[in-house]
C-alpha cells in the first residue's frame, strides 16, 4: 500500500489574520508541526496550494482559491501521476495528529468525522473530484465524501484544529 501524504494548505487563513503555516507553536511552525507527524505514516509526503521552502509543494487542481476539494485533487493528481495509490490528506492547521491516523482510517475511503478534511483517499476518486470541481455542484467536502461513498470516523480525542489565534494559543498552554 504506497500512501502519499498531502498537507492542505492553499487557504487564505482569513479567521487567523495571519499565514497559518508559519504561525509559530513552541518555537515551531504549524507546519513543521504537521509534517512531523504526516511523514512517519506515509511513504512521500507534498504541501499542496502554496510553497513553502524545504517542503515539495504542488497546485491546487484545476486552480488555487478553490477550497480544500482543489488541494485534495492536486494530490491525488500527483499521487496517480507518482504510482501511489493512496492519499492521507490533513490540514496545515491539524495538530496531535494519532501516530495510528493511517490505521485507524484503513480502509480507504474514510474521514475524521468532525474534521472532513483529515481523510485516506483512494487516487481513483480524483475522477468524481475533478467532475465535481468542473460542475455547478456544491464544491464542499462533505458533498465529496457523500458522493464518493467514504466511512466517517471518531476519534475520543480528535487532533486539534486551529482556526484562531486564540486556538493556538489555548493549544500552546497544553502542550
Amino acid at each position: 500500500m504506497s500512501v502519499l501524504g498531502a498537507i492542505l494548505a492553499g487557504g487564505k487563513s482569513s479567521r487567523f489574520g495571519s499565514d497559518k503555516a508559519l504561525a509559530l507553536l513552541n518555537g515551531r511552525p504549524l507546519i513543521d508541526h504537521v509534517a512531523s507527524s504526516l511523514s512517519t505514516q506515509c511513504d512521500a509526503m507534498v504541501v499542496v496550494g502554496r510553497g513553502l521552502e524545504g517542503h515539495k509543494c504542488i497546485e491546487d487542481r484545476p486552480a488555487p482559491d478553490m477550497g480544500p476539494l482543489a488541494g485534495l485533487a492536486g494530490a491525488l493528481a500527483y499521487a496517480a501521476d507518482a504510482g501511489f495509490e493512496y492519499v492521507l490528506s490533513v490540514g496545515v492547521d491539524t495538530l496531535r495528529l494519532p501516530a495510528d491516523l493511517r490505521t485507524k482510517l484503513e480502509p480507504a475511503p474514510a474521514y475524521v468525522v468532525n474534521q472532513p478534511v483529515i481523510g485516506l483517499w483512494t487516487v481513483s476518486a480524483l475522477a468524481l473530484l475533478d467532475r465535481i470541481l468542473k460542475s455547478n455542484e456544491r464544491h464542499s467536502m462533505l458533498h465529496f465524501i457523500e458522493l464518493l461513498g467514504a466511512r466517517g470516523v471518531s476519534f475520543d480525542n480528535p487532533p486539534a484544529n486551529i482556526n484562531t489565534p486564540a486556538d493556538l494559543e489555548d493549544l500552546g498552554k497544553q502542550i
